[in-house]
């Protein structure tokens, strides 16, 4: 999920067309295809890929290599269908094309005025922030994917709602900068305008007519089709592990969509004919022409001493804008757990090329599209699986000079301020979500929707996180720089949790939160009563409704109680503030003590 000069898009395509097709009646672009893709599997440890290639309006190959699933070496078929992740976002960009034709969306107005509901971390961004800042990652947000990826979320409102507490790290149209979070507000308004879902309208807008039939956008769905496939990764440099489907259904309009390099092509010619496909109309062409013109600079794009011709990096409407030995050329990658993508067109050659692959942030696309790109241009071949494995190769000697010459910051012998319980409870930071920190047996665990990880001590208050992986448990060779600490408020009490989540800022701060515990209404009754600090000053204690204690204090408002232990409370709306009752040999409740930050005040119970 990634990467704008006004660049002359509509040459006369047949002018330029016709210049290359010689060079294609003199070799077959597609002699030894088969032998260089079969390497690009082995040399990459790679599962299986498909690729389509077109020229102008029809397909003109199409190949699955290796396997949709490993282990039953199942085939992969051009029919075969993939993740294609970030590919999605042209997708979602171009219900706002269709909106913007009928009037009901205006690029240059502020995205709260179709969703008011939406806020952003200052009144700068909320009074400057356009759509087309949205459209273009110019927002001045860092990417914050951990907010979505690890704290996920099934309601497209709840991240929404997020986004308020997101800090950014540039000014409004400053720098490119990624981020998803935008695509999911742009699948939002079309949702508001239409009514209906943002799955609906790409379904009936784009995927209908454009006959992509198997295409889909849930995991769920993906799981139940006939030609699918599995997702993978390389671990520990040439072990293939099988991973899980990642669920991205509330993020979706940043990336859910899964389809086949068949159907994808379809999208492809579509937006080499001016949004047209079969002499039908799918996408305005004044949006399509917006789209693929440099609206934003991701980066200074500076020619490849291999490549002298690259000569830009810039981004349209959800794609990346690059020249390539010469040739413009429109592209976006995709990435989710297990899959990788690409897909790319040249609109003043029409030619278009489809790679999608079963292997997680995989650098086989990238190789595939560029080995076609080289064939059908007649260019001298550059040997890209060779070039990616030399990089691939310096970077790991890299990573490993690095790690060689790494001093630890670790503190040895080093102990935890409080007892290991203290650091058990909920920590919430509202642009994340709530990591549920919990105790079991000897060792503290943290729970996220994404699964569990163990905190191992580090030093002092610091703790190490590792995956718990369901099936083969915790890996502690898997290290991370990743540190989560834990700290302390004035009355000594464990009341926060930092993560270095998002480059470029502070750490994300993550606030204690009562950890509601289960009691019965009939329990709370012993806590009733009148607790006497001195004469005539006195507390309330009392149930309403079902089972929720209240206290009172005259001069005071009414304070709601959340059990979090047992005899203890926390007040809801006072962070740092509890109530801890004493109980007699008899279990009866005879005192209560205000825990608060500038002291502790107990009061005895009345008879």
């Amino acid at each position: 999920m990634k990467k704008f000069l006004i660049v002359l898009l509509f040459i006369p395509a047949g002018i330029l067309f016709a210049q290359k097709k010689k060079q294609l009646k003199t070799t077959d672009p597609f002699a030894g295809l088969d032998t260089a893709f079969q390497r690009v599997l082995k040399d990459q440890n790679a599962v299986g890929f498909a690729v389509a290639v077109v020229n102008k309006n029809k397909i003109v190959y199409a190949k699955g290599f290796g396997y949709r699933d490993e282990e039953k070496k199942l085939p992969v078929t051009p029919n075969t269908l993939f993740a294609i992740g970030s590919c999605t976002k042209a997708f979602t960009a171009s219900l706002l094309g269709l909106l913007n034709k009928d009037g009901k969306v205006d690029f240059d107005k502020s995205p709260e005025e179709y969703l008011p509901d939406l806020h952003f971390f200052n009144k700068e961004m909320d009074n400057e922030i356009t759509v087309k800042d949205m459209m273009t990652h110019r927002t001045g947000l860092p990417r914050h994917d951990y907010s979505w990826y690890l704290f996920r979320s099934s309601s497209r409102d709840s991240l929404l709602y997020r986004i308020k507490y997101m800090e950014p790290t540039a000014g409004v149209r400053q720098i490119f900068q990624y981020n998803n979070f935008m695509f999911l507000l742009q699948g939002m308004i079309t949702e508001k305008l239409t009514g209906k879902s943002w799955e609906e309208n790409v379904k009936e807008k784009i995927f209908m007519p454009l006959g992509m039939n198997t295409s889909n956008f849930s995991i769920h769905t993906l799981e139940k089709a006939t030609d699918a496939s599995l997702g993978y990764a390389v671990v520990k440099d040439s072990v293939i592990k099988k991973l899980d489907y990642y669920d991205i259904d509330a993020m979706g309009p940043a990336g859910s969509i899964n389809s086949s390099v068949n159907e994808m092509a379809n999208w492809v010619m579509t937006w080499m004919h001016e949004g047209k496909f079969n002499g039908k109309e799918i996408l305005p062409a004044a949006y399509v022409k917006q789209a693929m013109s440099s609206q934003m600079v991701v980066a200074a794009g500076l020619p490849d001493p291999e490549i002298p011709d690259a000569q830009f990096s810039n981004y349209g409407f959800g794609w990346f804008l690059t020249s390539y030995r010469g040739h413009y050329r429109i592209e976006h990658g995709g990435n989710i757990d297990g899959f990788s993508a690409s897909t790319s067109f040249f609109p003043t050659d029409s030619i278009g090329i489809i790679v999608l692959s079963n292997q997680n942030g995989s650098a086989v696309p990238g190789i595939v599209r560029n080995i076609i790109a080289d064939r059908m241009f007649g260019l001298k071949q550059i040997d890209w699986t060779s070039r990616a494995d030399s990089a691939q190769a310096k970077a790991k000697r890299a990573a490993k000079e690095a790690e060689k010459n790494k001093t630890s910051n670790q503190k040895t012998g080093t102990h935890l301020s409080h007892d290991l319980k203290d650091y058990a409870g909920l920590f919430n930071n509202p642009g994340y979500g709530t990591l549920d920190v919990f105790l079991r047996n000897d060792s503290l665990f943290a729970h996220i929707p994404n699964g569990d990880m163990w905190l191992r001590h580090f030093h002092y208050d610091v703790f190490e996180p590792f995956d718990v992986d369901k099936k083969t448990g915790i890996d502690t060779s898997d290290k991370t720089d990743l540190r989560i600490q834990f700290h302390m408020n004035a009355a000594g009490d464990i009341d926060m949790v930092s993560i270095p989540l998002q480059p470029g800022l502070d750490d994300i701060e993550f606030s204690r939160k009562a950890k509601p515990k289960e009691i019965t209404a009939e329990e709370l009754k012993k806590y009733e009563g009148v607790y006497e600090f001195a004469p005539g000053k006195d507390a309330k204690f009392y149930v309403k409704g079902e089972k929720t204690l209240y206290a009172f204090i005259e001069g005071q408002p009414e304070y709601e109680l959340i059990p979090v232990d047992k005899n203890k409370f926390d007040l809801k709306i006072l962070k740092g503030y509890s109530v801890q009752f004493e109980e007699n040999d008899k279990g009866e409740i005879i005192s209560v003590s205000f825990i608060q930050p500038n002291g502790t005040f107990k009061a005895n119970k009345k008879k």
